[in-house]
């Protein structure tokens, strides 16, 4: 079925009905659970509103983005050229493939001491971390479409003479851009968690991930569901404005 802008319509207010059920069964446990465990969505919702003029908040969101950008930025790079890399190139392909599937089993938290260890404590290893949880879905992606690609389309283009670089940019390239939007549009939810976990543990700066774990270590309730909060309404403005306004522009086409 052909996507529309209706369709993103749809999904934006899915979206909406998503998160306005999720704050009422919150809303229910809180009216259940004492204060001190669950405090209730307007006390958050406060609390976000006095985080909202704070200087500190700002930076730790800033941080975070700055990483997240770093890092899912290099794992796209990364992912699309070794995904081209592995779908033209017969002897490298079964290999490739099997050790992406491998590795992307292993939890992106996982890596986080190798790369403290490695990197010592700082951005870097955050980024690393985010790179590693965005790079295999988006290699996957690319790989499996390129090789779907037409072989007739191959064969005439290179009965016409066109050059590897010619074919990347004419024949693979076109190809794999529907793939590839939808892959990292999967990869950006597993950078989002692999930036917060990161935070979490490395925590040397501010973060949202940071700032969420001190909240739990002094035992406040309201802090942690407000970064909780944070957290998933700009997970989801990021997957369905910014994300899905790229994709609609790269894939006009498809929406006529």
């Amino acid at each position: 079925m052909t996507n529309t802008p209706s369709n993103g319509v749809a999904n934006k207010r899915a979206y909406v009905v998503a998160i306005a059920v999720i704050l009422f069964f919150w809303q229910v446990a809180a009216w259940f659970l004492p204060s001190f465990l669950m405090p209730d969505v307007h006390v958050a919702v406060i609390r976000l509103w006095q985080e909202l003029g704070s200087g500190e908040f700002y930076q730790g969101l800033g941080n975070s983005m700055g990483r997240l950008g770093a890092g899912y930025g290099a794992a796209l790079l990364a992912g699309v050229v070794l995904g081209l890399v592995g779908g033209t190139l017969n002897a490298v392909r079964s290999p490739l493939k099997a050790a992406i599937i491998i590795l992307q089993s292993i939890p992106s938290i996982a890596w986080v001491p190798l790369f403290l260890i490695l990197m010592g404590f700082g951005n870097m290893p955050i980024i690393v971390v985010v790179a590693v949880g965005a790079f295999f879905p988006t290699a996957l992606s690319v790989m499996n479409a390129t090789e779907s690609v037409e072989k007739v389309h191959i064969a005439a283009a290179r009965v016409m003479g066109a050059s590897r670089l010619q074919m990347l940019k004419r024949i693979y390239f076109p190809a794999v851009t529907p793939e590839l939007i939808t892959g990292a549009q999967l990869a950006f939810g597993n950078a989002w968690r692999a930036l917060i976990s990161a935070e979490m543990i490395v925590g040397f700066s501010a973060g949202l991930g940071k700032s969420l774990a001190y909240s739990g270590e002094i035992a406040d309730m309201t802090g942690v569901m407000t970064n909780i909060l944070v957290i998933a309404v700009l997970a989801a403005i990021i997957d369905q404005v910014i994300l899905e306004r790229i994709k609609y522009r790269l894939l006009r086409y498809q929406y006529l």
